[in-house]
């Protein structure tokens, strides 16, 4: 393969931070992976994640936004949602009791995914989740 070559497939969308783009990213999401194990999976995961880029950042505010990126080779599928920043701490997982009304979004979304990573920038937050398309027990991939 020519060292410029890729197989990966990218799509991003960017979206206004209303409430109702959350399941428009859903949709786009399921489109983009239909036919894979992984689109259900997948869609959970844009609809945590934008929604929590809606309730706890500036993507929520008027003019706020939200940008969502998705990847598909052939090792992994990648989910990737940025908000707009605006908070003074960086999205982290908390694991909390089965009966708390908020804080469980991004430790299901860890739970789903094979890896979670937050990215912490001056413009605010991105949180990929990938989902390996071979893992060995453990949930580490081949």
């Amino acid at each position: 393969m020519h060292e410029y070559t890729s197989t990966t497939r990218v799509w991003g969308l960017s979206c206004p931070g209303f409430p109702e783009e959350v399941s428009r990213a859903r949709r786009w999401t399921r489109d983009i992976l239909r036919g894979s194990p992984f689109a259900e999976d997948a869609e959970l995961i844009v609809s945590e994640l934008s929604a929590n880029a809606i309730l706890h950042t500036a993507s929520g505010l008027e003019f706020g936004s939200f940008h969502l990126a998705v990847a598909v080779s052939a090792q992994v599928v990648a989910v990737s949602v940025t908000d707009d920043g605006g908070t003074g701490t960086a999205p982290k997982v908390e694991h909390q009791d089965q009966d708390a009304e908020h804080g469980r979004g991004l430790g299901m979304v860890s739970a789903i995914a094979h890896r979670v990573v937050i990215h912490d920038s001056d413009g605010g937050h991105t949180v990929t989740a990938e989902l390996f398309t071979d893992v060995r027990r453990g949930g580490h991939p081949c």
